[in-house]
């Protein structure tokens, strides 16, 4: 148990203060992570130089700078399109050409088309959760509900997105094209979307149309929408948020939105918005370098795996260790983190497709963050819309049936190909 001690000490650490605290982000995630990576080097025989060598080898591996220069330029490119008024523009095509019996489904698509253009959930849920919740007040609807539907559809794109934290991580760590674990990923999630569509029609065919800005100017959508194609092309993911930056530039100023230094500011918050995911990025990357050097990441695949045989229980192996990890941390991306390098063993262990375990990864940890009350999604809708979170959560469909629909896509052997 010695190997795993710095894992056990996160988990404990984070975990008991935050259920102390009664605040599960009253305990920042980056300092539980600071005094596990400290006690980590405590656990390794040799001079002090050998162990934090030993630290910087998963740090600084290629894999982690790479994952790194990835945040930092979606970052960047997040809040300059956001700036300009890319998101509010996004949000007003979605849903300006619906008819009035579709506003419930048009919510929840607008949902999934946003968080998959601009690779956050949170973002997502703070541009539409207003909105959500005016037109339930309006047309009588259930404002838990509504908000439900909101929060639900950002996982679809937090599930998908190509600049998504969770996509990139899961990629990353498990050594897989972004490209192809979509095509994995849209396999298992697309049926789940299309009968909560079919599901939200009959529910909204009631409504009215909400009230949309009269001068909106599409030409702010086209980053957004450049992105995703050049990604789902599979066009480099850095230089593609790179041409996507400069797209935000010469349109956001071209539009008047910020001059020259208006955009390096926003760049600038941009990067700075991802500082704590990069230092609990190097962090946790050198912490599972030790833990694997101990020994540790071995006795994990063997205690998953003892009574495992085949592909089969593999994947729900991956599955429930990164939903239990998600549970003691609320944090998807975290869970991605800590848990990718133990899932992409177990998967060469077993003949697992690396696009399938990064999908495995991925829905997993988003079917799990969606279900939870101290969630910074479901926080963030409760504190827009003046809910109590709990009431939100028997309302999250499209988190649950992705959840399901991993199970089954787990025993059922599906995407067959890939499978």
């Amino acid at each position: 148990m010695k190997a795993l001690s710095p894992l056990i000490v996160f988990l404990t650490l984070y975990l008991a203060t935050s259920i102390v605290a009664q605040d599960f982000y009253k305990v920042p995630i980056a300092v539980a992570f600071l005094v596990s990576s400290v006690y980590s080097l405590l656990t390794v025989k040799g001079t002090m130089n050998e162990r934090i060598g030993i630290f910087a080898k998963g740090a600084g591996n290629p894999t982690m700078v790479l994952m790194l220069a990835i945040f930092i330029l979606a970052g960047a490119f997040a809040v300059s399109a956001k700036t300009m008024g890319a998101v509010d523009a996004t949000v007003d095509l979605a849903l300006r050409y619906l008819p009035e019996q579709a506003i419930l489904p048009g919510i929840f698509l607008a949902s999934c088309f946003i968080s998959l253009s601009i690779g956050t959930s949170c973002g997502t849920i703070a541009a539409l959760t207003p909105l959500a919740v005016g037109i339930a007040q309006q047309s009588g609807i259930s404002i838990p509900l509504m908000v439900g539907l909101v929060v639900g559809g950002t996982y679809f794109g937090d599930n998908l997105s190509f600049i998504s934290d969770t996509t990139i991580v899961a990629t990353q760590t498990q050594g897989c094209n972004m490209k192809d674990k979509f095509h994995v990923n849209i396999r298992i999630v697309a049926p789940v979307a299309i009968v909560m569509l079919i599901v939200y029609f009959f529910l909204g065919s009631n409504l009215s149309s909400p009230v949309l800005t009269d001068n909106m100017n599409y030409w702010l959508v086209l980053p957004y929408l450049a992105v995703v194609v050049m990604a789902v092309c599979g066009v480099n993911v850095l230089l593609t948020l790179t041409i996507g930056i400069f797209l935000t530039g010469i349109i956001g100023m071209w539009m008047g939105a910020y001059d020259v230094f208006g955009w390096f500011g926003a760049m600038n918050e941009g990067m700075m918005g991802m500082s704590e995911l990069i230092i609990v990025t190097i962090l946790a990357g050198g912490m599972l370098e030790i833990i694997r050097y101990n020994g540790g990441i071995n006795l994990i695949i063997k205690a998953l795996t003892r009574n495992i045989h085949g592909s089969r229980g593999g994947e729900l192996s991956i599955a429930a260790l990164t939903s239990l990890v998600n549970v003691c941390t609320a944090n998807n991306t975290v869970a991605i983190i800590t848990t990718g390098p133990i899932a992409k063993d177990i998967a060469r262990r077993f003949g697992i497709d690396p696009r399938k375990s990064a999908s495995i990864l991925d829905t997993a940890s988003c079917f799990t963050q969606g279900l939870l009350p101290y969630g910074a999604q479901v926080l963030i809708a409760a504190g827009l819309s003046g809910l109590n979170p709990i009431a939100i959560i028997p309302h999250l469909y499209y988190p649950m049936l992705i959840g399901l629909a991993l199970v089954l896509a787990i025993l059922f052997r599906y995407p067959r190909k890939y499978s």
